[in-house]
């Protein structure tokens, strides 16, 4: 079983960054692909970006340009750093594994003046 556990969410100002960091645990593999969910009120869960060891990122449209997701593996974990955030980037954050499928508890964000 694989344990996910996000931090770095909080309250920013329409233009501002945060980064989020999710460390893995348990019986996680490096080769697994990891990703990042958002949810905001009212809305369906949402894909904002996945990454798989050696390959590619694939975002959203709504995020491409200024989120980027990363990974140590060393570390077991994978970033999310959000730039030129918005209002409608708020929401609660999801880490999520693939191959098993592993779900965080989720860090709010909050983008407001």
């Amino acid at each position: 079983q694989v344990q996910l556990v996000e931090s770095g969410g909080g309250l920013v100002q329409p233009g501002g960054s945060l980064r989020l960091s999710c460390a893995a645990s348990g019986s996680f593999r490096s080769f697994y692909v990891m990703g990042w969910y958002r949810q905001a009120p009212g809305k369906q869960r949402e894909l904002v970006a996945s990454l798989a060891s050696g390959s590619s990122a694939n975002y959203a449209d709504s995020v491409k340009g200024r989120f980027t997701i990363s990974r140590d593996n060393a570390k077991n974990t994978v970033y999310l750093q959000m730039n030129s955030l918005k209002p409608e980037d708020t929401a609660v954050y999801y880490c999520r594994t693939w191959g098993p499928e592993s779900w965080g508890q989720g860090t709010q964000v909050s983008v407001s003046s």
